[in-house]
This record gives structure tokens, C-alpha cells and sequence, in this order.
């Protein structure tokens, strides 16, 4: 699933290539991809015609973008979440003029006033666009990345502040994680507490900050806490620099390109290869429906999970 990095790689696109751009029309090719604009499909289409995309705004995995009629605040905006293989792709005129079949799993295709048009593609359909409302962020900052106002769709209200957000309280993070009884990485993808880490990014912070993934968050001191979020920013950032991390062709930016930071990872994907640190092998466990990658070692497991 795209993580902070991807998703915000994408966000960069879009507001290079598709903000200021007013849409002409909407073709909504298979409902289910829409099935969060809970009016339907008819309403999407009404609600976005000859509205204009006024920027492009991030929080943890969510974009959305503005919709302006004048010179008006925006009240509503397009929101996108990616799922596991959504892409928002830019086509232009000239790419549409030459096209001779539309991608296998082109999902919605907004045609925008210069010829061209944003795809959504979604392969596994986990994705979905909606048109919601937007409403007051609860600390009164900006809502996200890539917008001043202090907004963010309805849906994304509960969604806390990302690690590369500038209006994120770091000391207020690290205490909302200490006060959590549950394991760190458990607290890590808690889309409530710090949005945007994903499976990806959870082990390679853990790793870089020498922490079981089953460390509980309670027994942490703040400088553990401080030092895993540290890592996390630090591996995101690095990943954001590369285009995000591409495992094969479901996840690429806006013009159809992969990312490359794969090739960085120390312990994600990495079973049974030595830890770049230490040498021992990696492992990989079974951890919330999915799996953690971990050094032994360097990463040496709580008392109580000393099992796993």
C-alpha cells in the first residue's frame, strides 16, 4: 500500500501539473470507485463540473484536492485515497489523441479544460474518490501539506498530523505514543496517533532506532520515543527524495514513473540477508494480518515477546 512518501510524491505531481486546471468533465467508469460520494455517481459529476482544482493537499495517506468556483474559500474539495494500487495519472491532449485504448483498469477519468485529464487507475479497486465538504482543523493550522487553509475534508478529520507535517507538536506526539498501552509499531500505523507510516516505513524506523516492534509504548522513555520518530523522518524523507519505494508497477507518481528507494531498504523485504549493521539474518514474523521485518540482534525483543 502507498505510504507518506508515495502518496505525497503523487501530491507533488498534481499540484505541478493539475492545479488551476478547471474540470470539463467526468466519466465514471465503474461506481465501486466512487462508492464513498455517498449522493452516487451523478452527484460527483454534477458536484465537479466547471469547478477548478485550487491546490493540492496531503494528510498521512489522504490527498484532496480544492474545488473553486471564484475567488471564493474553498467549502469542498475531490479526496483521493490510493488504497493498495489507486494511481492518479496525467494525461495530456496530446497523449489522449494518440490514445487507442484506455488503461485495463481505468477507473474515472476526469477530463480537464486544456485536453487533457486526470485517470484514476485502480487495479485491486481498495481505492475510492469522493467530493466532501471540508471543515475546521481542531488546532486551527492548516490542514495539510500543500494548502494554507485550515481545513481538511470531513473524512480526514480524525486522521492525526503527519512526521513531515510543520504543524505536527512533536512533544505532544511523543506523549500521545508513551500514554498508549500497546506495542510500538502497533502505536507507529495508528492512523489516529501519526498518520502516514505504513508497514514499509515502520520496520525500516525500527530498525534504524534499534527497537522491537513489540516494545511496549508505555515503558518507552521519551528519548526511545523521540529517537524511533526521528528515524521514521528521516527514512521517509530519504524515500520521498527517491520517488517513493516501487515493488512492481501498481504504484508510480503521476506520469507513470516508479520510485526507487527499494533498493535502500535495510530489513523490509529483506528475509534471511544479513542486516547491513550487524550481519545476522533478517526475520520476518507474523504481525496484525500482515508481517514485521526485524534484526534480532540489533533489535533484541522484549521479555514478554521473546516467543515470537
Amino acid at each position: 500500500m502507498p505510504e507518506l512518501p508515495e502518496v505525497e510524491t503523487v501530491r507533488d505531481g498534481l499540484e505541478r501539473h493539475v492545479v488551476g486546471r478547471r474540470v470539463a468533465d467526468v466519466d465514471v467508469r465503474r461506481d465501486y470507485s466512487v462508492r464513498r460520494h455517498a449522493a452516487g455517481p451523478a452527484d460527483l459529476v454534477g458536484r465537479l463540473r466547471g469547478r477548478a482544482f485550487v491546490a493540492a493537499a496531503r494528510r498521512g495517506k489522504f490527498l484532496w484536492l480544492p474545488l473553486g468556483l471564484r475567488d471564493d474559500e474553498p467549502d469542498d474539495a475531490l479526496l483521493a485515497h490510493l488504497g493498495m494500487s489507486g494511481q492518479l495519472l496525467v494525461r495530456s491532449a496530446a497523449d489522449l489523441a494518440t490514445e487507442v485504448s484506455a488503461h485495463p483498469h481505468l477507473r474515472v477519468r476526469v477530463h480537464l479544460d486544456d485536453g487533457g485529464a486526470l485517470d484514476f487507475v485502480d487495479q485491486r479497486t481498495f481505492g475510492h474518490l469522493s467530493v466532501q465538504d471540508l471543515v475546521p482543523t481542531d488546532d486551527g493550522a492548516p490542514g495539510g501539506r500543500g494548502t494554507s487553509s485550515a481545513t481538511v475534508p470531513e473524512p480526514v478529520a480524525h486522521i492525526a498530523r503527519d512526521l513531515l507535517d510543520p504543524a505536527l507538536d512533536r512533544g505532544q506526539l511523543v506523549r500521545r505514543v508513551r500514554a498508549r498501552r500497546s506495542g510500538l509499531k502497533r502505536v507507529l500505523l495508528d492512523q489516529t496517533v501519526v498518520s502516514g507510516i505504513g508497514n514499509i516505513y515502520a520496520d525500516e524506523a525500527l530498525w534504524r532506532a534499534q527497537l522491537h516492534f513489540a516494545r511496549p509504548t508505555a515503558a518507552l522513555r521519551a528519548l526511545d520515543v523521540t529517537r524511533v520518530l526521528d528515524a521514521a523522518t528521516d527514512v521517509m524523507s530519504e524515500a520521498l527524495a527517491q520517488g517513493g519505494t516501487s515493488f512492481d508497477a501498481l504504484y508510480v507518481d503521476v506520469n507513470g514513473a516508479s520510485g526507487y528507494f527499494d533498493r535502500s531498504l535495510a530489513v523490509y523485504g529483506q528475509e534471511g540477508r544479513p542486516c547491513p549493521r550487524c550481519g545476522t539474518p533478517v526475520r520476518r514474523v507474523e504481525f496484525m494480518n500482515r508481517s514485521s521485518a526485524f534484526c534480532p540482534r540489533c533489535q533484541p525483543a522484549p521479555r514478554t515477546a521473546r516467543s515470537r
